[in-house]
């Protein structure tokens, strides 16, 4: 497989699945939630593939695989989910094993660090807070921080705006079909973490340009822009 070698200012690099193991947090609220509505919780692993397309798309099939539409209001559920998680949120997920280490290497090497996340803006705050990953970010982009979502390219485009840097010299880091399809949209080469949430089909189904087992390899990957010459 190719690997990223093009001049690079900014990575941009998703939030659950990538940075933070967050599927215990999101997969114990969802089944509270079910609890409430009176219905049993759901297995792991069904919940978890539902991540990363947003909240409304995961309360939505967590209520179709639960028999629960249309019968149970989506709006009501999510927000019965939203009060569930933030009790979850940060409490029983964990930052994967070598991302700390490969951040600081990334900001030490001069590269502009941002968080792309489909996430709303109220649960990645708090949750990029407790991990201590928000010292090593310099911008936040949420799932409700502009109108569109991943796998719409707007968020990474946004990313680069906030960071001054051209889309161009931009890499996005992720562990889903959505990052893959939101990187090739924007026009920026993309890197698929091994552990993340990439579904049965895995990562090296998905077409990235490179994979790496731990955010401590992604510099040797990457050329800075201000080298590039």
């Amino acid at each position: 497989m190719p690997t990223v070698s093009l001049p690079c200012a900014a990575v941009l690099i998703d939030l659950d699945g990538t940075l933070v193991d967050s599927a215990p947090d999101i997969v114990e609220a969802a089944n509270r939630m079910l609890a409430e509505l009176g219905s049993p919780p759901l297995p792991f692993d069904t919940v978890a593939g539902f991540i990363g397309r947003g909240v409304p798309n995961l309360v939505r099939r967590v209520l179709e695989t639960a028999q629960l539409a249309p019968r149970v209001d989506a709006a009501a559920a999510e927000t019965l989910f939203h009060r569930h998680y933030a009790e979850t949120n940060g409490r029983l997920g964990a930052v994967f094993p070598g991302v700390e280490a490969g951040l600081a290497a990334l900001r030490r090497e001069g590269y502009r660090l941002a968080c792309v996340t489909n996430k709303p803006r109220a649960l990645a705050v708090p949750l990029l807070a407790l991990t201590g990953l928000a010292a090593y970010l310099e911008v936040l982009v949420a799932g409700d921080s502009i109108a569109q979502m991943k796998p719409h390219p707007e968020p990474l485009r946004h990313a680069c705006q906030l960071l001054d840097v051209d889309p161009a010299q931009g890499v996005l880091v992720g562990d889903s079909p959505v990052d893959v399809a939101a990187a090739r949209a924007a026009g920026m080469p993309v890197c698929l973490v091994r552990y993340g949430y990439a579904g049965p089909d895995g990562p090296v189904a998905l077409g990235a340009d490179a994979l790496v087992d731990s955010m401590e390899a992604l510099p040797a990957l990457l050329t800075p822009a201000r080298l590039a010459a």
